[in-house]
């Protein structure tokens, strides 16, 4: 063990160590990538977590930079989880649910905790905690809010920020911070403190106003958009709060040891809504008027032809007695969750007249059972995502990208372009409702012509949904694998403000460096794996 591992050892109540299997097991994520470890932590509390960050800030005071990255379940597929020093990881220890107020929902959670647990525990209390991820049965409620993840109920309910009330967090120098909505006055106490906490309060309040009309001007005119650093909704006519400027930060600003979250109550009493389309602007346009009626539908998922094509021909038997080939172009599968029945009908009788109007075909049902054999329309992706043929897999990186829903079709047709181009097979699938698409080519990461295949059709894909005014992630933040395009993305004044607000939370560059700021293609290049596995197939990734 390393001087560095005995001293930690000795300092904190939970584990530390340098064991072999141990590093290798999480040089790896999600991602394409990898980085090996040189010490792993599981912290035991908050006390652990902060003795750890105040020690590397002692050593980067004297020179010697120890990067430190948090850690859940290592899901992420843009290699956040990954780093070269010391990985923290959460589900060891840290995964409790501190506390459920049964009269406001409210619940309040240890970082390390799943997500799916928490799911179903409100769920007995007829709650949940809507952005529920595809990752959310095997991911963490810590790694959620790191990357500000969405799943198939965006469209209606938002993302994991429009449920974080507070958090608290581990500053770089080890200090902890409690997050919230603040006042004028209360803001007034913060910018009048003389610790760290003071002086990022009074740093990010003269940023925020010397650049107003920049910050402003810069946000995205997309459902979702997790790039980046949060300065948008850190202070405006409702007070100052830095809980946004965490959330999607992917561990870059501060380590998140508690959560506090609401939630809404939970009917699962649903009806849905399938439509099968020949012609993807004909979907485009039947979700542009999907979206326009008042109450929203909770969930709008498209299946391309192409995915279950794969599917078909992996797994013959998955869609049978659901849908025959030839199978339509796409598939557009919509629920409405509304509380009240004669609402809840209301809103599905709209919408299949929508379908009926823009569909070659469409389907309706309460049923449990029927809306359970639809759904297999939308599980075909793991089907198709878990698959391999010799050393190709469908690896994750073309992953979330979003536009305005309005420029889908064109999103969509451009991605299938780039696919053809390179002469790849690939399913793809998208939140429809939300105007993103995930695509996952089958590529052997150990072939040389693969692997330029791999940076080449990024740069494409990302480009196109840049080109189309959208963003790179919208259903998770970007890591090491997206953090290349930020600057092409905001351009450089607010990069520059990005740069400054990673300055001011971690001037020595200790937390999750190379995950958001000063990122090139050059940088992950070397870090590609020369073979492409998963930790998760118990739990069937959905993606």
């Amino acid at each position: 063990m390393s001087k560095l591992a005995h001293y930690l050892q000795e300092h904190v109540t939970g584990e530390v160590t340098t064991a072999e299997d141990v590093l290798n097991h999480f040089a790896t994520d999600g991602s394409i990538l990898t980085l090996k470890p040189s010490v792993v932590v599981y912290p035991h509390n908050e006390g652990d977590v902060r003795k750890t960050m105040r020690f590397t800030w002692q050593l980067a005071e004297r020179g010697r930079i120890i990067p430190i990255t948090p850690r859940g379940s290592g899901t992420n597929t843009t290699g956040s989880a990954l780093g070269s020093g010391i990985v923290m990881v959460f589900p060891a220890h840290m995964n409790k649910i501190v506390e459920i107020d049964g009269k406001t929902g409210m619940v309040k959670v240890e970082p390390g905790i799943n997500y799916g647990r928490v799911e179903q525990t409100l769920n007995t209390h007829e709650q949940f905690l809507p952005p529920f991820p595809s990752s959310g049965e095997f991911s963490t409620i810590g790694g959620a809010v790191a990357d500000n993840l969405s799943g198939e109920r965006t469209i209606k309910y938002g993302t994991t920020l429009d449920y974080v009330k507070a958090l608290r967090v581990v500053l770089a120098n080890g200090e902890v911070i409690e997050t919230g909505r603040l006042n004028k006055r209360d803001l007034n106490k913060k910018l009048g403190l003389t610790t760290f906490e003071g002086e990022i309060y009074r740093a990010i309040d003269t940023l925020l106003e010397e650049n107003r009309k920049v910050v402003l001007a810069s946000r995205l005119k997309v459902s979702s958009n997790s790039a980046g650093y949060n300065l948008f909704d850190v202070k405006n006519k409702e007070g100052f709060d830095l809980t946004p400027l965490f959330v999607g930060a992917q561990g870059t600003l501060g380590i998140i040891t508690e959560v506090t979250l609401d939630t809404i109550a939970y009917n699962p009493d649903t009806t849905l809504l399938v439509g099968m389309f020949s012609d993807i602007k004909q979907l485009q346009q039947a979700i542009i008027e999907f979206k326009s009626i008042d109450d929203l539908p909770s969930k709008m998922e498209m299946i391309d032809r192409g995915l279950l094509e794969i599917s078909d021909r992996i797994n013959p038997n998955h869609l049978n007695g659901v849908i025959q080939p030839p199978y339509p172009e796409a598939v557009l599968i919509v629920e409405f969750d509304d509380h009240g029945e004669r609402q809840q009908k209301k809103a599905a009788k709209r919408g299949l007249r929508i379908l009926e109007k823009y569909s070659t075909g469409c389907k309706v049902t309460t049923d449990p059972s029927e809306k359970a054999s639809l759904w297999k329309l939308r599980r075909a992706v793991s089907t198709a995502i878990i698959h391999s043929e010799n050393s190709m897999k469908a690896l994750p990186i073309l992953e979330g990208a979003v536009v305005p829903v309005h420029k889908y079709a064109e999103f969509v047709e451009g991605t299938k372009s780039i696919i053809k181009n390179n002469k790849l097979v690939a399913p793809l699938w998208g939140h429809a409702g939300d105007g993103d698409l995930y695509v996952r080519p089958y590529l052997d990461v150990s072939q040389v012509g693969n692997r330029q295949t791999i940076f080449r059709v990024m740069d494409e894909y990302y480009s196109l949904a840049l080109s189309l005014k959208g963003s790179t992630s919208s259903s998770g933040s970007d890591g090491r694998l997206k953090a290349p395009y930020l600057n092409r993305m905001y351009g450089n004044e607010v990069y520059d403000l990005f740069k400054k607000a990673k300055h001011i939370l971690d001037p020595y560059n200790i937390l999750n460096p190379g995950v958001k700021i000063g990122v090139t293609i050059d940088h992950i290049k070397p870090l590609l794996r020369n073979e492409y596995k998963t930790h998760w197939h118990d739990h069937l990734p959905q993606g």
